[in-house]
């Protein structure tokens, strides 16, 4: 939205009818647009939603901030600036549908689009290639740079960020010893899934909100689909090429 400032707001609604609507309600009187709204989590005690919203130029985010928790029982988790109105890939079922239909590229498509997915800023795809060999092979528009200070093709990634293979996708804590200071000083929430035996993808999204339970198994769904591509891709090639034999 031209001349908007967009912010992605979590919050904690409690379990009651007109709880949501209250909010928007309020937002609404704050002069602020709701762009989107993601439901993470739902549970006995109320619902965890997600809120990209949009307010003129010059507004700030205390608005969204006081505007939010006007309303009786919600809690704002995390607020922070948002680059809404991309053309990505929102949703899961999106994903897979991207993943299914170019399946020559489905690791690429999975590290450039996962992120937005989720609400986060970037993406890496790691490969491990050797027990001490950690490589950088496909990054999302904004990924850092996990490299060290070889000139190694794929990038070679520091010793310290080390941790493939993964028995399971899980949230990465910051107090970890190898969080670079960086990171932590942009309140970096990181979240990894394995994809396949030897690659994991990790997301990262500054200035939160942290990855739940339930988001982090959605990663874990969404990287096994684009890891089953990947293996079924490579048996049917493999016997394809068994079938036509010796040229």
């Amino acid at each position: 939205m031209l001349g908007y400032m967009s912010y992605l707001l979590r919050l904690l609604l409690p379990d009651r009818p007109g709880a949501l609507g209250a909010v928007a309600t309020a937002l609404g009187k704050a002069g602020i647009d709701i762009v989107s709204l993601d439901v993470v989590e739902r549970g006995p005690n109320g619902a965890v939603d997600d809120l990209v919203v949009a307010l003129p130029q010059n507004g700030l985010a205390d608005t969204v901030l006081t505007a939010a928790q006007s309303v009786p029982g919600v809690r704002v988790e995390s607020v922070r600036p948002y680059l809404a109105g991309g053309a990505g890939i929102q949703h899961d079922l999106d994903l897979v549908q991207a993943l299914t239909a170019r399946p020559d590229e489905a690791l690429a498509i999975l590290t450039e689009f996962v992120g937005g997915v989720f609400h986060a800023d970037w993406a890496v795809l790691l490969e491990r290639v050797a027990p001490e060999d950690l490589r950088v092979v496909e990054t999302s528009v904004g990924a850092p740079d996990l490299g060290g200070d070889e000139l190694a093709v794929p990038e070679r990634v520091r010793s310290t960020l080390l941790w493939i293979p993964l028995d399971r996708a899980q949230r990465l804590d910051r107090d970890a010893g190898w969080f670079p200071p960086r990171w932590a000083a942009l309140g970096m929430e990181l979240a990894v899934a394995p994809v396949g035996p030897d690659r994991a993808v990790l997301v990262g999204r500054p200035g939160g909100p942290r990855f739940r339970a339930s988001e982090v198994q959605r990663l874990a769904h969404l990287a096994d689909i684009a890891a089953t591509i990947v293996r079924n891709r490579s048996a049917s090639l493999t016997a394809d090429g068994a079938s036509q034999g010796p040229g």
